[in-house]
Order: structure tokens, then C-alpha cells, then sequence
């Protein structure tokens, strides 16, 4: 199992939080975000983790270091920001395994890796992603799912009940990015919304716990539904 972390997000809207760290640093009950993703990544038996890294890098660099609990870190630098798309597309030129686990520095999911896993590889479609059911789609933007495929979209600010994009993606290393993308795109709007019928990504349900922290309110949220029990 291989994995790669977007750890390269300036974090705008927890700027009054975030003094000299990046978001995925941001601090959750006296950790690092960031180590309770690896924590999850190394309890599933993951054996390389690439980190993207960018904006404030050195702080993540030197908290962790070549290594975490025996599995190797590889780095991969946004020089300048990538966007979302951009940074997956550099990070999986670096990639050794053929399919790799693709995870946001700002969301939690409680989501059984391996299952997922195995659910790409019984798709063999170019990516699987991971959506969950929120009470209201209205922050996120809805999910269409029908016969276990991702089949469309709905765009932010439609309340009510419905599967999200959980901002966990399992992706082939030689993934089809469509032609003429800049060197900065987001994945979510250049990629998925306009291939989504070329792609057509296998939808993995996920029921279990899902909190994206960028957000003040649910960064205090994170405090309490995330800290590790004594």
C-alpha cells in the first residue's frame, strides 16, 4: 500500500489559527493534524507515503523527517502553488506502486483503506473515489452515485441530506489527465467535473466519521471528535 498527502494548502480561512505552520500541521487536541492521517496510513499497513509539501514545508520536514513509525516519507515540492491538480499530478511522477491512495492534509474519514483498495482494483477504472453522507451538501457540493459509479455532480449550496466527495481518491500512477491543463489546476473542477463522463470513477460508500478542519468552527469541532483517549 502506497499513499500520497495534499500537505501543501496555505490555509486562508484558519489564518488566525495557523501562526507559522501550514493547515495540515494545524493543532488537534496538542498533535499535528497531519500525524493523525499517518497514524490511520501506518495502523492500514502502508508501506511509502509521499507527502506533497509546499507552503511553509520546512515545518513538516522537520517534525517528521525521513521516516514516520518505519515507513519512508518521500517529499515532493510545490516550488509555487499547484493547486489541488496540479500537486497530484507532479506527486504521482513518484509514485512506485501502480495504484496509489490519495488523501486531502485537511480531511478526516474513517475509511477502511484496504477495502478500499480492493474496490478500485475490482473497478479498473483510471480512479475510485470515497463518498460519504453528510445531514447538508450545501458546504461541500453533492455526489451523484448510481450503480456504484460516480455519475455526476451537484453544485454547492443545494441543501439537504446527500453523498459528498470525501477528499479520499485511490488513483493509477499512469492516470489519463485530460489534454492542455496549466501547470496550476484544481482536480475538483479541471479534472473531475469536466472528464467525469471519460472517467467515470468507481464510488466506494463510506458511513464513517468525516471532518474537513478548514474552517475555524470545525477545527474546534476536530478538538474533541478527533483527540486520541487517554
Amino acid at each position: 500500500m502506497e499513499a500520497m498527502i495534499l500537505a501543501g494548502g496555505l490555509g486562508t480561512r484558519l489564518s488566525s489559527r495557523l501562526s507559522g505552520i501550514p493547515k495540515a500541521m494545524a493543532s488537534i487536541a496538542g498533535q499535528p493534524f497531519l500525524r493523525i492521517l499517518l497514524d490511520r496510513l501506518a495502523k492500514a499497513g502502508c508501506a511509502r507515503i509521499i507527502l506533497s509539501v509546499g507552503y511553509l514545508r520546512n515545518v513538516i520536514l522537520e517534525t517528521f523527517g525521513e521516516s514516520y513509525q518505519g515507513i519512508p516519507l518521500h517529499y515532493v515540492v510545490e516550488e509555487s502553488p499547484l493547486g489541488t491538480g496540479g500537486a497530484i499530478r507532479l506527486a504521482l511522477q513518484h509514485a512506485v506502486e501502480g495504484s496509489l491512495i490519495v488523501l486531502n492534509g485537511d480531511t478526516y474519514l474513517d475509511v477502511d483503506f484496504a477495502a478500499l483498495l480492493s474496490r478500485h482494483t475490482l473497478g479498473r477504472r483510471p480512479m475510485t473515489m470515497a463518498v460519504t453522507a453528510v445531514e447538508d451538501t450545501a458546504r461541500y457540493g453533492g455526489v451523484i452515485v448510481e450503480e456504484e459509479r460516480v455519475t455526476g455532480f451537484i453544485e454547492k449550496g443545494r441543501s439537504g441530506r446527500g453523498w459528498i466527495n470525501a477528499g479520499v481518491y485511490v488513483m493509477e500512477k499512469n492516470f489519463p489527465w485530460p489534454p492542455n491543463l496549466p501547470a496550476k489546476f484544481s482536480f475538483e473542477v479541471d479534472v473531475l467535473a469536466r472528464s467525469l463522463g471519460e472517467l467515470r470513477p468507481a464510488a466506494f460508500l463510506c458511513d464513517g466519521k468525516f471532518l474537513d478542519i478548514g474552517t475555524p468552527e470545525d477545527l474546534d469541532r476536530a478538538q474533541t471528535e478527533l483527540a486520541i483517549p487517554d
